[in-house]
């Protein structure tokens, strides 16, 4: 296989065309087109490194062929030269417009000629090297972004597993509570409160952080965190610092990394506000209303809401419709209104997820049976 450039020479003129190759033959593998439309299909097919273009030529004119090769991504980078007898200043402007590299006229001086296409054939040599450098380049990010975004993924998959180790009862209910979180943020996604703040790449942070919302309960005794029974007040009071545990320990990770990791935001404000209430009268910080990050409005929901449908050593399940009213008594004063409407408005996609990641195979009938009442 020749390794000489390939020169595409497209013009109407059989004198031309042999004078072009006997011209570049010693130095190049000449190509040739009598017409514009076999020099389009030349262009995508032979893929050469320049193409040499007359103007007058009938059906189709080089400034048209320029147009079109210029538009097709399959051969907008290739250098076109206009070569032609037209040497009016308007069409030598009209013709680089287009996005000719040059335009020479006829008659020419060979050893000049030569030397112009010597020229713009390095000059795709360095722009084609460029080109493929940032081909590279941007499949090597590429790589690198998955591979972050799958270290991120383990990360706190492997963090969520630890704190399951203390409470092996939650496990589901965090695989729950995020898949709600991602149903309802998606509902809000058109909202006008909340187009802003949960775009596409939000909703899916926020739905990556949510495991996290209890990371801070591995920092509780077992005495309380497993306790068959009613808290103490005095417990009660222990088991609310799960907040502020597990925030701190996210933000110790990263004073030691020495710089705010991104993906953590939602995980900092989800571990450390999903407790607060719309009124102000939640915990850590007594925030209200807008205060209130919007990861952590959503989180607050999702978690009473699976809190109340799933069975514990302390208590028996709440059925869907009574948590579903428990919920709007909440409204306005626990939850962001607009956040359990929207909510209340996915219930039975809520109750499907709920079916799907059930504790026990009772759990699952009884679920699928509240599932058919609703549907009904």
């Amino acid at each position: 296989m020749s390794s000489h450039p390939v020169v595409l020479v497209i013009d109407d003129s059989p004198e031309n065309l042999v004078l072009m190759s006997t011209l570049l033959k010693d130095r190049y593998k000449v190509k040739v087109a009598n017409s514009g439309a076999r020099g389009l299909e030349l262009a995508r097919s032979a893929s050469p490194d320049i193409i040499l273009l007359d103007i007058m030529m009938p059906v189709m004119d080089g400034y048209a062929v320029c147009e079109q090769l210029k538009r097709d991504p399959a051969t907008a980078h290739i250098p076109v030269i206009f070569l032609t007898a037209r040497a009016e200043s308007d069409d030598e402007k009209h013709g680089l417009e287009l996005g000719a590299v040059d335009y020479i006229t006829k008659p020419i001086s060979p050893p000049i000629f030569l030397m112009r296409i010597q020229n713009h054939l390095a000059l795709k040599r360095a722009a084609d090297f460029l080109r493929d450098k940032a081909d590279y380049l941007e499949k090597e990010v590429q790589i690198r972004t998955r591979e972050i975004a799958a270290l991120q993924d383990v990360t706190i998959q492997v963090v969520t597993s630890l704190a399951e180790t203390r409470d092996q009862e939650t496990g589901k209910h965090i695989r729950r509570t995020q898949l709600y979180i991602k149903a309802l943020a998606e509902k809000l996604q058109s909202h006008p409160r909340f187009a802003s703040s949960l775009g596409t790449s939000e909703i899916d942070a926020i739905y990556k952080s949510a495991p996290l919302h209890d990371i801070g309960k591995v920092g509780i005794p077992d005495r309380i965190l497993l306790k068959p029974g009613k808290l103490t007040e005095e417990e009660f009071e222990i088991m609310k610092t799960h907040t502020t545990l597990g925030y701190e320990a996210i933000v110790h990770t990263e004073q030691e990394l020495g710089i705010n990791v991104g993906f953590l935001r939602y995980a900092k404000e989800i571990a450390l506000s999903h407790q607060e209430k719309w009124d102000g009268s939640g915990y850590p910080q007594g925030l209200s209303g807008d205060a209130i990050p919007v990861s952590a409005r959503l989180m607050a929901i999702a978690d009473v809401y699976d809190a109340l449908i799933s069975r514990r050593v302390y208590k028996e399940a709440c059925p869907h419709a009574r948590a579903i009213a428990i919920l709007k008594e909440g409204r306005g004063s626990h939850f962001d209104p607009d956040v359990l409407d929207a909510f209340l408005a996915i219930e039975a996609e809520v109750l499907g997820i709920a079916l799907k990641y059930a504790d026990s195979e009772d759990d699952i009938a009884y679920k699928k049976e509240q599932l058919e009442s609703l549907s009904r």
